[in-house]
This record gives structure tokens, C-alpha cells and sequence, in this order.
């Protein structure tokens, strides 16, 4: 029971755009003790219909243009892709830093982001 109201709780942070697949791994290592890889996987069958869900919810509120959604997710596929190929054969422990440096670069982004003035 407390794992079905945990999964509830993160996939509510998920569709907020908070970050509860990254939680969920933290509790699946953590506290479930889950080797990193199942929890990894785990993590990408949850983001699935976490997305889909917000979608549903959100798709009244926001109706984005194809000429700017189409580049935009032609270039993650492609930047994914090759990113994944360039790091297939790279150890664990270097993805691991590499991750926490962008983690790092990304929160303080975030505390010092201010929005930009309307014209």
C-alpha cells in the first residue's frame, strides 16, 4: 500500500514537471534497496504514463505549434541518439559525474533564473 501511494505522490510531482522519476529512482535504490539498473528501468515505464496523463490534463491549457514542437523533438531524438552512441562504451563512473554536473549546473540555473520582460 505504501508503494502505490508513494507512486501516486511522485506521478503527481511528475506531471507538475518536478521530478518524480528522478525521486522514484531514490526510493527504489534507497528504500526498496532495487539494483540501479531494474530501477532505471522502472524509472522509463513510469515517465510513460505520467507524460501521458499530464498531456491529457494540460492539452486545453497550452496548444503548441508544430513548427516549433516538430524541430524541437527532431533534434532530442537526434541529440539523443548521438550522445548515447558517444557514450555507449564510457565507464559508469564518468556518466555518474558527468550527470551530477549537470544536475549541479542545472539547479543553480534554476535559483538564479528570472523571466524574461515581455515586449
Amino acid at each position: 500500500m505504501v508503494n502505490i501511494l508513494i507512486g501516486l505522490v511522485l506521478g503527481f510531482l511528475a506531471g507538475l514537471g518536478v521530478g518524480g522519476g528522478s525521486l522514484l529512482i531514490l526510493w527504489l535504490t534507497l528504500v526498496l534497496e532495487t539494483p540501479s539498473d531494474t530501477a532505471r528501468g522502472i524509472n522509463l515505464l513510469f515517465f510513460l504514463p505520467a507524460a501521458v496523463a499530464s498531456l491529457l490534463f494540460r492539452k486545453g491549457a497550452c496548444k503548441p505549434h508544430k513548427s516549433v514542437v516538430l524541430p524541437a523533438a527532431a533534434a532530442g531524438v537526434l541529440t539523443a541518439a548521438v550522445v548515447g552512441w558517444f557514450c555507449r562504451d564510457m565507464d559508469t563512473d564518468s556518466l555518474r559525474r558527468l550527470f551530477g554536473i549537470l544536475l549541479i549546473f542545472t539547479g543553480i540555473r534554476e535559483l538564479c533564473y528570472r523571466p524574461r520582460k515581455l515586449r
